[in-house]
């Protein structure tokens, strides 16, 4: 019966007023349809779409909110803060902490730190500001902590190489060479290198190098030599280096240095050369005699400081490296005569003039 009269009340605006009507009829029918829906569902989840339609229509809508819409109005403040948050939210686009130091800053301030052992931290951040580059203190401390050198200056002493390399023009070496006869018989030869021309020079040869030999030959070297620019002799520790021969040297002005035992690489220059006389030479011919052995070397030295390129000198020969490089040559239009010595076993060759 009641359903009836609700019925007929309502079909009787239709009839007068049919489209308003229809809508008001359907916006009826999903406002209770959204009230059954709420009555079901305890908390509905919107998507970004659906919170931009809802406030889109919010602006249209100015009464009856609350019966309408299943949002309130401080929610709809809430999306908005949020929306705004977001458009000037640039965490994503930066990273956390300090912008990281480039590769080739950390490869310039490492090799700093091991070209300069006395330079700290300080030295070397004011060394990269000198050249442009602006960086804290702080930021090469930890380079050089997370690289395992220590920040502080004189992080150690100089290395054999590193003296030897700074100290080249002042220093010579000397060392002993041996070879065997075809008797079997052994023979000894006292050699001396220059560090900075790479000059070599044969002190003496002998089957007994005793202690009184070894000095008489340091003091023929130093009767014949200028010792004016040698400032430091390398010797190791055989017995046949006494302490008449460091005298004879110190009395020249010159320090007596001992290699460390069994390390011939504080001494490489030197044993590099005597390794180069066994490679091209001895190794490759019997020696007779003592005399035999004196002739060789002789000869064989003559080509190594006169014609025997090095790398050390820019593939030039210790008596190029003091008169200067030769003028450039085309071969194809010169040519070249070959000079055997010591029967064959080294060969010089020379433009002809």
């Amino acid at each position: 019966m009641v359903y009836a009269v609700t019925r007929r009340l309502l079909s009787l605006p239709a009839l007068l007023f049919r489209s308003d009507i229809s809508k008001e009829a359907e916006l009826l029918v999903l406002r209770h349809e959204n009230a059954v829906l709420r009555r079901q569902v305890p908390r509905v989840r919107y998507e970004p779409a659906d919170r931009l339609w809802l406030a889109a229509l919010s602006s249209l809508l100015p009464r009856r909110w609350a019966k309408i819409f299943p949002i309130s109005p401080a929610t709809l403040l809430t999306w908005h803060r949020k929306l705004v948050a977001r458009k000037w939210d640039y965490s994503r686009r930066r990273r956390s902490g300090r912008p990281p130091t480039a590769a080739a800053v950390k490869a310039l301030v490492l090799r700093m730190a091991a070209n300069n052992p006395a330079w700290g931290h300080r030295r070397i951040h004011g060394e990269l500001t000198r050249l442009g580059h602006k960086i804290a203190a702080s930021t090469v401390w930890n380079i050089l902590n997370q690289a395992g050198i220590d920040p502080a200056p004189r992080r150690s002493g100089p290395t054999w190489k590193q003296f030897l390399t700074a100290q080249a023009e002042h220093i010579v070496a000397v060392d002993f060479l041996h070879v065997d006869t075809v008797n079997l018989k052994r023979i000894y030869a006292l050699v001396l290198l220059e560090h900075r021309s790479r000059r070599t020079h044969l002190l003496g040869v002998t089957a007994n190098p005793t202690g009184e030999w070894t000095v008489q030959a340091a003091r023929n070297f130093l009767m014949d030599t200028d010792t004016t620019n040698i400032t430091f002799l390398i010797r190791d520790r055989a017995g046949q280096f006494t302490d008449a021969f460091d005298t004879a040297f110190a009395d020249a002005s010159l320090r007596v240095l001992k290699s460390p035992p069994q390390a011939p690489k504080a001494n490489a220059h030197c044993e590099r050369m005597i390794g180069t006389l066994r490679r091209e030479l001895l190794d490759r011919m019997l020696i007779l005699n003592e005399r035999h052995r004196r002739r060789t070397l002789t000869r064989y030295l003559e080509h190594y400081n006169g014609a025997r390129p090095h790398r050390g000198l820019g593939q030039l020969s210790p008596s190029q490296a003091e008169t200067g490089p030769p003028a450039p040559a085309d071969l194809a239009s010169h040519r070249v005569h070959h000079k055997p010595l010591l029967g064959g076993l080294v060969n010089e060759y020379q433009i002809a003039s």
